[in-house]
């Protein structure tokens, strides 16, 4: 039976309004808002199924629904709607359970019953007219007033623009992000430039700004749009690691997107350059075209190390060889030629790269060039690009080590936009800064570490040129180990303790090209052999649950880590974190979850911050007993979910370093699932036990320095399962993908020397 106002009740298609409350949210599509819903009509007190684009429809709300009768063919009636709007409840028994559902910042159910019961129908008047009314309901005060009344305000706000943004196709998760950036003003910004979305908002890209330009009407020739997908072009190729693309590839690139004209894009081009956006560079071999940013970054790059490298008023030191003899007895060791040689170089240069593989003693190296600098009366930062090679630091040389993000005190000023607060202006009060895994760090981290280093200040670098290169833009170690202006020196010899780990000797046999040891006996390195897909998922998960725990005592979560070379297919790293969450950490009563697309986060998840967010607050808890805060939570940093609050609609997370950082629902698409990471993102790292499936893959992907990468992840025990001709065939690939760097010539030219 049809019910509801209808303005035709003798067809199924007519208009029809419904007033009534949200009884039940049979189903939501986190990213669209697409809902199933359940309303209880008002006067006939008939329950009603309505679908369509609710984006923060809430149980419990009262809301007018205007749509059209449908007929599903398996579910029956239901109202498709087409527009809708809130409406107050008008019974306390409403109100407490709109107020319940979550809507509303601050409170919950016991909350919403205390206010209902308190203030009984004039409750939203209150929270709306007469907010500081709200400290007299028992458990709330003044700040959590402010929270409430702040974000009833701005639910009212917000619905508006998020129907707004999803006629035109934007994503719930999006438009909160959207809104959160441009706030009252968003509906003005985005109908004025689209393409505005693709430069302020992280994770809409061009396409997605373009799609809603389109369907606003915008010529598909305007200059806003040619200008913006010239920097899209740009920006993709900056997170591929590109510092730059020749002009010729960009406007390419840029064609193949927009499908416009070439003079427009050289136009658009031109006038990018013009104030200065973008930054154009005749090489010898073609012209570059850079953002204005990464170009400020690889030149501000190699005028800086070029300065430190050439002050010749850097201190130097007397009978280094005989303070390298005491400090060998002191230690009971015995230095290689090349770590001796590494060591004088830290204590002559301003300016140093010390390169080698594991098993190769570059802790060693490093405690000695500490003791050393120490015994000189120097002060010495140490840092990493994570939080977990920054921790691995500390533990090796006994000294605090830093991230290079809390070296350079990321937000630790009162005004976020600031920056890094270590600069030129307030440099690092150091003598000398070593810097472990050189190769994770991109050229723009690199850049601003250097304007944070006077004069004086030496600067020790270390790290594995034959890994991954950054995730980040730019090739920097490659790039100033290749320029040949900088002092390097290359440990290759391997010491006989670390002969006697498998994971090290494999480490170079991969390296130099040769196929692993397998299976030795009482080693640390195995290989599990199978040959499908299945069979390979089976294995990984029976290793982490049941075989690794019962061998050696590890546990599941803290110490075994799964690196896949890819994120899709069935041993790909999406559908691993799915399979592996139902086992190591399944629902339960007592564990709280939250959806968020399509992945359920739940308390107890090992989870991986994905992308750089420095602003997000942390606070962690000093050696001392004192709390501290700062801000910066970046790429790779993993850790532990331990709470999820419904009612504050927070998530928080303890990641590895004893941080504790409170991501807003909103933010949840800046973490992902870790049980299994890929290889990429597990730079940096080090895990007792590494587990790497290896069956298919395709060979620009499965390379050589890729499985080296993940095999040097392991501290005590590595795992290959998969096909053994796999194996070799990425061995064999000695495939380094090229990134567009202009660091080495630059190098050169600051340092004098000719180009080649």
């Amino acid at each position: 039976m049809l019910t509801g106002r209808q303005r035709d009740r003798g067809r199924e298609s007519s208009m029809t309004e419904v007033i009534g409350i949200v009884e039940d949210i049979v189903f939501r599509n986190e990213e669209n808002g697409f809902s199933v819903i359940g309303v209880r009509e008002e006067g006939t007190n008939h329950l009603i199924t309505a679908v369509g684009n609710f984006p923060f429809i809430s149980q419990g709300e009262r809301v007018r629904l205007e749509g059209e009768w449908t007929t599903h063919p398996a579910y029956g009636q239901q109202l498709k709607m087409l527009t809708y709007s809130s409406a107050a409840p008008s019974s306390l028994v409403g109100l407490e359970s709109y107020l319940a559902s979550g809507l509303i910042k601050g409170v919950g159910p016991s909350t919403a019953h205390k206010l209902v019961q308190h203030f009984g129908l004039d409750v939203l008047d209150i929270i709306q007219f007469n907010p500081q009314r709200l400290v007299e309901v028992d458990g709330i005060g003044p700040s959590r007033a402010d929270m409430i009344a702040s974000s009833f305000s701005e639910q009212k706000e917000i619905r508006e623009v998020m129907i707004f943004l999803q006629s035109y196709g934007i994503t719930t998760a999006y438009a909160l992000k959207i809104y959160k950036e441009y706030g009252g003003n968003t509906i003005n910004v985005v109908r004025e430039n689209p393409y505005r979305l693709a430069e302020d908002i992280i994770g809409i890209g061009f396409k997605t700004a373009d799609r809603i330009a389109r369907s606003m009407g915008v010529d598909p020739n305007s200059p806003y749009r040619a200008a913006a997908g010239i920097k899209y072009v740009l920006s993709n190729a900056a997170s591929e690691g590109h510092t730059y693309l020749t002009k010729e590839e960009l406007l390419s690139k840029a064609g193949n997107l927009l499908t416009v004209e070439g003079s427009l894009l050289e136009n658009a081009l031109t006038n990018l350059t013009l104030p200065h956006s973008l930054v154009m560079e005749q090489t010898e071999a073609h012209t570059a075209v850079y953002l204005a940013g990464l170009y400020q970054a690889e030149a501000g790059t190699a005028r800086m190390l070029r300065d430190l490298a050439a002050d010749y008023t850097i201190k130097q030191f007397k009978r280094t060889k005989e303070k390298i003899k005491r400090f060998e007895e002191d230690n009971d060791i015995r230095l290689a030629d090349q770590q001796r040689e590494a060591v004088i170089g830290a204590m002559q240069h301003g300016v140093i790269i010390i390169t080698g593989g594991p098993g190769t003693g570059k802790t060693t190296t490093i405690n000695c060039i500490i003791e050393l600098l120490a015994q000189e009366g120097l002060k010495v930062e140490l840092a990493a690009p994570t939080g977990r090679a920054a921790k691995r630091m500390t533990e090796t040389t006994g000294r605090e080590a830093k991230t290079i993000h809390r070296l350079l005190e990321y937000g630790f000023g009162e005004d976020p936009d600031e920056g890094f607060q270590r600069n030129e202006d307030n440099p690092i009060k150091a003598d000398a800064v070593i810097i472990d895994e050189m190769s994770m760090v991109d050229i723009l981290l690199v850049y601003h570490l250097l304007k944070a280093l006077v004069q004086g200040t030496r600067l020790i670098m270390v790290g594995d040129v034959d890994q991954l290169p950054s995730v980040g833009p730019g090739n920097v170690l490659r790039d100033m180990i290749q320029s040949g202006v900088i002092p390097v020196i290359q440990l290759t010899e391997i010491f006989r303790q670390a002969q006697e780990s498998m994971i090290i000797v494999n480490a170079h046999r991969i390296n130099h090209g040769e196929h692993p040891i397998l299976n030795a006996k009482n080693q640390d390195f195995f290989y599990d052999k199978r040959e499908t897909v299945d069979d390979v998922l089976k294995t990984l998960i029976d290793l982490t649950v049941r075989r690794l725990p019962g061998f050696g005592k590890y546990r599941s979560l803290q110490d075994i880590q799964i690196l896949s070379p890819m994120r899709k297919g069935i041993i790909g790293v999406n559908n691993l974190n799915t399979e592996l969450q139902k086992v190591l950490n399944p629902p339960a009563p007592s564990k709280s979850e939250k959806a968020s697309g399509e992945i359920v986060y739940r308390q107890g998840d090992k989870v991986m911050q994905i992308k750089n967010n420095y602003r997000l607050q942390w606070k962690k808890s000093g050696e001392d007993g004192q709390a501290c805060e700062g801000e910066g939570v970046f790429n790779g940093d993993m850790g532990f979910i331990q709470d999820i609050d419904k009612e504050e609609q927070t998530l928080t997370v303890l990641f590895d370093d004893d941080r504790t950082v409170v991501y807003d629902f909103s933010q949840l698409d800046e973490l992902e699932l870790a049980y299994a990471v890929t290889i990429h993102k597990s730079q940096g790292n080090e895990f007792p036990v590494v587990i790497l499936p290896l069956i298919s893959g395709p060979p620009m992907l499965m390379t050589r320095n890729l499985l080296y990468t993940g095999v040097t992840r392991a501290k005590e025990m590595v795992v290959l399962v998969g096909r053994e001709r796999m194996i070799q065939r990425m061995i064999q690939n000695n495939h380094i993908a090229m990134r567009y760097s202009g660091l080495d010539n630059r190098l050169k030219q600051a340092f004098g020397m000719a180009l080649l």
